[in-house]
């Protein structure tokens, strides 16, 4: 079995930087994120696989030590030869599908290098949790250098609720519940921006509370952000 091509499932150079890695994360998360789909969407299951794929690729790519190791192995001919970058001619029969490794079959454990399992585990829901962790993290550093989100913590800002409000009826009533004692009229309109969450949660969970409409609104929004940062870079 070979081990899946990490650099063509993040659409990027096998001597790419870490930054670019980083960078392409981003942006491979945001557009392929299962949120950005009703829950009953026929995509959401393809959606979900690409997703994992992404985080594994990027656990592994990120850290140099396990990029090192991922090298070395992919370079022994894994691959069939394809030791090469990602060849961008490629990306439309790529965005159907990516093949993930299922267990054994006979092959070459790259579990046990870390690649495509660990940390995520072997179960749908552990994979699931760890996608979900680790882009959680990337979110919420999102979010700090739009405003939205402040503090180790990344506690929400003004700013956050503010847009968080403008989202949908759905939104507001979440944030209401959040609010034990205030009324919508308290936090509606020009009031909303100085709203904190008094529970302390952080941006990443208020996010995975809010209505799928409303997530999938938010996802599509900061993709657009980041898309066109990189473009003006």
């Amino acid at each position: 079995m070979s081990a899946p091509d990490y650099y063509r499932v993040l659409e990027i150079d096998s001597k790419a930087t870490q930054q670019q890695i980083r960078d392409a994360y981003k942006k491979a998360a945001l557009k392929h994120h299962p949120d950005r789909v009703a829950a009953d969407s026929p995509e959401r299951t393809a959606r979900t696989k690409r997703f994992q794929q992404i985080n594994d690729a990027y656990y592994t790519l990120s850290d140099p030590t396990r990029r090192r190791d991922y090298d070395a192995t992919r370079a022994y001919g894994s691959f069939g030869g394809a030791g090469a970058g990602f060849s961008r001619d490629s990306s439309e029969e790529f965005e159907e599908e990516i093949p993930r490794p299922q267990g054994n079959a006979g092959g070459f454990p790259w579990s046990a290098f870390g690649f495509g399992s660990a940390p995520a585990g072997e179960t749908e829901d552990s994979h699931n949790r760890f996608s979900n962790e680790q882009f959680g993290g990337m979110f919420e550093e999102m979010l700090r250098e739009e405003g939205m989100a402040e503090g180790d913590q990344a506690t929400p800002t003004g700013k956050f609720w503010s847009i968080i409000g403008g989202l949908s009826g759905g939104a507001m009533g979440f944030i209401v519940a959040n609010f034990p004692g205030m009324l919508a009229g308290a936090v509606a309109g020009n009031r909303l921006g100085a709203v904190r969450d008094a529970k302390g949660k952080s941006v990443y969970e208020v996010f995975q509370e809010l209505p799928q409409a409303d997530k999938a609104k938010l996802l599509s929004d900061l993709a657009a952000k980041v898309f066109a940062s990189a473009v003006g870079s």
